[in-house]
């Protein structure tokens, strides 16, 4: 997926440090669980966020976000939500004054703005030369949808991390 930012998560917990070298397959198990359902949280706050362009919600950039299935690497686990669209980036931080294509603005603004196709060539102009002088602003879909659910990803992990104890005390695997 297109890289332009990570979020890390560290959990610093003595009782599941522990638990991860006494019983790795448990803990390996439960934190791909805690994993997943953080990235899907992370998923559907971004994508709520994310603008819609001219292929509606289920296309475009919307529609290429998503959670990657966690990958296991030796006693950590690894989540990804993300994208692969090079248009992303951009979308998240926003740009600095460039003069852009005008065709696809011309595209927007009549899929978007209602313009005729006659007049979709001057506004898809006027909109990029304003976009030469000034930029775009950032959407922060990334960063705003993942401080959404912070709170709810830390608690998963919680859980996995009560869940781990409880199957190693009760010698479930």
């Amino acid at each position: 997926m297109a890289g332009g930012f990570n979020i890390d998560i560290t959990i610093d917990d003595a009782e599941l440090r522990h638990a991860v070298t006494a019983g790795p397959a448990i803990a390996v198990e439960e934190l791909t669980a805690a994993t997943w359902e953080g990235e899907l949280l992370i998923e559907r706050e971004v994508k709520e966020r994310t603008p819609v362009g001219v292929f509606g919600s289920g296309g475009g950039l919307r529609g290429s976000i998503s959670a990657r299935t966690p990958e296991v690497l030796g006693d950590k686990v690894r989540g990804v939500t993300g994208t692969a669209s090079g248009y992303a980036l951009p979308v998240e931080i926003g740009t600095k004054p460039h003069f852009p294509p005008i065709a696809p603005i011309a595209l927007w603004a009549q899929k978007k703005l209602g313009v005729t196709p006659e007049e979709a060539p001057r506004a898809g102009y006027l909109i990029a030369r304003k976009i030469s002088r000034v930029g775009t602003q950032g959407q922060h879909m990334f960063r705003d949808g993942f401080a959404a659910v912070r709170g709810q990803v830390v608690d998963a992990y919680a859980r996995a991390r009560d869940r781990i104890v409880a199957r190693m005390a009760g010698g479930k695997s």
